[in-house]
């Protein structure tokens, strides 16, 4: 198969991943399907979401760190624990593995626009479901208790919806295979029961295992955008841009809607969820409302906010929120 300059692709080495999906960008695949497309009615524009997402400006997003908070209760470690079993898994299906400065890999563990897309789309593809379950049985909880929920609904139901706005953007770049497909059928059928059941035992972890989920998310899209700045991803570099989809739901500026671009507020929304999932984890679980969703008393004082202006990667702690 030729590149799209004409020349000889570049072989990738055999891996399962290889099997997963086909770029819908290139120039020879037109059997995309439009995933989730609009509604197909004469007299319908568009489809409003009830959730606007806030504006990043660039130098917020640059200013994204990796971030990691210090497990110190039992239900932190099995949380830690967890993820770390769950990362170790996936980079083993995937055939990644991270090169440390100065290290040089086989070239089967080389990554490119492929490789990334599949991890990308599995991670996303399960990345959606704690809010909507913790949204679920919040929602369940407050009808059979007749009792307030206090902003926390809202919260999760609205990550879900972020995280599968990720998945929809990136099945504009990657068609999923068959292969592909049944691998995210099996691991949200085990991840969708298994969370339910951790949330109804202790919201408190699963809130926790989230955040350090997203620690891992959020060096996951770091180190993508290390490759493309490094020159390492040159279709991205050079032909990549963001889809239409993208651009409207991040309201991304002329200019800056490369793929790289993209991955920057990607990232950012990850480094978001970092903080929301930590900083509820700190709070009890019954009692206390939703510190994204309430209107402070001083508003000069530092405090949570749906935006990037006060982002903390370890998240906040109760006494800092509700002094």
């Amino acid at each position: 198969m030729a590149s799209r300059c004409g020349k000889p692709a570049k072989l990738e080495s055999p891996s399962l991943i290889s099997y997963w999906f086909t770029t819908s960008q290139h120039p020879y695949q037109h059997h995309h399907k439009d995933y989730f497309p609009p509604p197909g009615k004469l007299n319908v524009e568009t489809v409003d979401t009830a959730w606007n997402h806030p504006v990043y400006t660039e130098a917020q997003m640059r200013r994204v760190q990796l971030a990691h908070r210090n497990a110190t209760t039992w239900s932190d470690w099995v949380a830690l624990a967890t993820v770390r079993s769950l990362r170790w898994g996936m980079d083993w299906i995937t055939g990644y593995r991270h090169r440390e400065p100065g290290q040089r890999l086989p070239a089967r563990f080389a990554m490119t626009e492929r490789k990334w897309l599949a991890r990308f789309v599995f991670l996303e593809s399960i990345a959606g479901v704690p809010g909507m379950v913790g949204g679920m049985l919040r929602h369940l909880h407050s009808l059979r208790r007749m009792k307030r929920d206090n902003g926390w609904i809202e919260m999760l139901l609205e990550e879900a919806f972020n995280e599968r706005m990720h998945l929809l953007t990136f099945l504009k770049l990657a068609e999923p295979k068959w292969f592909m497909r049944l691998m995210v059928l099996g691991a949200q059928g085990v991840f969708f029961n298994t969370f339910f059941l951790a949330y109804l035992v202790s919201p408190r972890t699963c809130h926790r295992f989230v955040g350090y989920l997203e620690e891992e998310a959020v060096i996951t899209y770091t180190r993508a955008i290390e490759e493309i700045e490094a020159g390492n991803l040159p279709d991205w570099n050079k032909n990549g841009t963001a889809p239409d989809i993208a651009v409207q739901y991040w309201k991304m500026p002329a200019g800056h809607r490369s793929i790289r671009d993209l991955l920057y507020y990607i990232r950012a929304d990850e480094a978001k969820h970092r903080e929301v999932n930590h900083t509820l984890s700190n709070l009890d679980q019954a009692a206390d409302p939703n510190p994204y969703q309430v209107t402070y008393r001083d508003p000069s004082r530092p405090h949570p906010s749906k935006g990037l202006e006060n982002l903390k990667g370890a998240g906040w702690e109760k006494e800092e929120v509700f002094k």
